[in-house]
């Protein structure tokens, strides 16, 4: 015998990726138990980050200007583009703060049981920013999954014949890692991707 507004609460933190019956629950009783001012904040932040957000126009990052502050700055090397498969992939290089090219976010990756085709993602859009001409190289950043390899070979058979470079970034054994407890297909790309020491 849950309240009604308490049940909907809960279905709707359900909907959100990995979140489960008990999350959301726990999350629905917090949300009940802040003052009510800082669960109007985060309701203003939902409402606030639907209206105001949108893709970049030239790398389709989400941000709120038409052109995003990546594409725009004049610090960042034009000569390279980094493809990565959604926001939270750009994130995650971005806090790096080793890469300084510009990026392209194709918008998901290629997946014929989700109905994901090349028509989906923004390939084209990456073809027409190499074909300008100011292009030297494009990393493929995408997730080492089979669907994420999938779209990187697509990336590059589109990319190849106009005749700009095409790498990816390397993979295997992470930091601290034990070679032990590393799988074979991992400790396998570690070698492919050896370099000097």
């Amino acid at each position: 015998m849950i309240a009604g507004p308490i049940r909907n609460l809960i279905r709707e933190f359900r909907k959100l990726p990995g979140i489960g019956e008990k999350t959301a629950m726990r999350l629905a009783l917090h949300v009940l138990g802040t003052p009510t001012e800082r669960a109007e904040a985060l309701a203003h932040a939902l409402v606030e980050v639907k209206r105001r957000i949108r893709p970049c126009g030239e790398c389709y990052q989400m941000t709120e200007q038409e052109i995003c502050g990546v594409c725009s700055s004049h610090r960042r090397d034009r000569s390279i583009i980094c493809v990565v498969e959604d926001q939270a992939g750009l994130m995650a290089i971005e806090n790096t703060r080793t890469y300084f090219g510009l990026y392209h976010v194709l918008g998901g990756k290629l997946s014929p049981v989700d109905a994901v085709g090349p028509d989906d993602l923004t390939v084209g859009r990456l073809v027409a920013r190499v074909k300008g001409g100011e292009v030297k190289e494009v990393i493929l950043a995408t997730n080492p999954d089979v669907e994420g390899e999938a779209t990187a070979l697509y990336v590059k058979r589109e990319l190849v014949p106009l005749g700009v470079e095409v790498t990816r970034i390397a993979r295997g054994v992470p930091i601290g890692g034990e070679l032990e407890y590393a799988d074979a297909l991992t400790l396998g790309r570690a070698f492919e991707g050896r370099g000097e020491f």
